[in-house]
């Protein structure tokens, strides 16, 4: 018994020591600490960066704490290169907020950036790029209008969190993830205006194993749009609208183009967009291809194009490719998709002569108009029907 207490005794101060251990590993670092300014008037770009410098050269794990305020930023890159920290957290309670003068944001390509960073978390806050008084300016048809920042971009990063993330105004895209992998987004929060231009809520592009989780998107573009080379990406429960849906593409901008595979997007839900589950090409050469996507469990709420394959997309009629898609899409599943669609065709397939979508298949779909009877329109596609599908296939 006198050995076994002992044993307890060793156990527990082992796991006491591996706490105090584990704690002693994480360094915080406040921002107010390098001078950043909670006023929402005094940069704070420097200050911010400055905090970042310190945590990638801790040999601990390291969180940058922002508190409650509003920070002023200038267009600024988070470089991890040279990071000794085995991982950074942001936690955040403020709102960092972009220059009243939209030029300033305007001539930079991405607002905050990340580059080459492993085991990076962004966990809550805001980010308002005040990106009105730009929509302003491209709407009035201005011919001096830059053409925007994207709001926060990761580029060649791994092992990536977003966690509660609230997105105001973005001027071109809110959120790019590009040559990335094991990327794990949850609770982000997307708001810009329907009419608000190139502000697609979360863009993904050339990265694998991306996961979308519990998020809500109100924008003037597409809520979630899918690049080339684009694998592994699930998503779901995500709300909607306004915005220009869920897409895959537009692809076949270029002949040498990798294709996109192993999509999921599951219990989402539509409201008011101009698309609900859209895969979108031009009408271009390309060695290109979409594969094995599945669509399930998916409301649509008076949704203009709840189900669209569009194989000859050109938004603005201007200089369209008199050319057909080489894209090629295959293994498509739309499973539990129901609601109503905003105009009498809920379902079109309309793909390439080169290359007809195959392997598309409707299972239990249920798309009503004006509480009549839907129309679906094919063009150039083999598919099959499970179970109850309305509208009536046009396979």
């Amino acid at each position: 018994m006198a050995n076994y207490k002992s044993f307890l005794y060793t156990l527990l101060l082992i796991i006491l020591c591996s706490l105090n251990f584990s704690a002693a590993n994480i360094t915080d670092y406040n921002v107010l600490s390098f001078g950043a300014k909670p006023n929402g008037v005094t940069d704070s770009t420097q200050a911010i960066l400055k905090t970042w410098v310190a945590a990638c050269a801790s040999t601990d794990a390291a969180t940058i704490y922002i508190p409650k305020g509003r920070y002023l930023l200038h267009p600024l890159a988070f470089e991890g290169e040279d990071c000794k920290s085995s991982d950074i957290t942001f936690r955040i309670d403020g709102t960092l907020v972009a220059p009243a003068d939209y030029r300033i944001l305007g001539q930079a390509e991405n607002w905050l950036s990340f580059y080459r960073v492993n085991r990076v978390s962004i966990i809550g806050g805001a980010l308002d790029a005040k990106g009105a008084s730009l929509w302003t300016c491209k709407a009035a048809g201005g011919t001096n209008c830059p053409n925007g920042a994207t709001t926060l971009s990761f580029s060649y990063s791994s092992n990536i969190k977003v966690i509660g993330l609230l997105s105001l105004n973005s001027q071109m895209f809110h959120i790019v993830v590009n040559h990335c992998q094991d990327v794990h987004m949850e609770g982000v929060k997307v708001i810009a205006n329907g009419n608000s231009p190139n502000t697609d809520g979360i863009h993904v592009q050339f990265s694998k194993n991306v996961t979308i989780l519990n998020s809500s998107i109100q924008t003037g573009d597409d809520c979630i749009s899918i690049g080339p080379g684009t694998q592994n990406l699930w998503i779901e429960h995500i709300a909607c609208g306004p915005g220009h849906g869920i897409s895959i593409g537009s692809l076949a901008k270029d002949l040498e183009e990798e294709g996109v595979q192993n999509v999921t997007v599951k219990a989402a839900v539509f409201t008011g967009s101009q698309n609900g589950l859209r895969i979108k090409s031009w009408a271009r050469p390309s060695k290109g291809f979409v594969q094995g996507i599945q669509f399930l469990n998916v409301v649509m709420r008076n949704v203009q194009n709840p189900v669209l394959i569009d194989q000859h997309y050109c938004p603005h009629n201007i200089n369209c490719p008199k050319d057909v898609s080489g894209i090629k899409i295959k293994d498509v599943l739309y499973r539990n998709i129901r609601g109503t669609s905003a105009t009498a065709v809920a379902i079109k397939f309309d793909c390439s002569a080169r290359n007809p979508c195959t392997g598309i298949k409707l299972e239990d779909v249920n798309l009503s108009y004006l509480n009549q009877a839907a129309q679906s329109t094919c063009s150039n596609v083999n598919g099959q029907a499970f179970g109850m599908v309305l509208p009536d296939t046009c396979f």
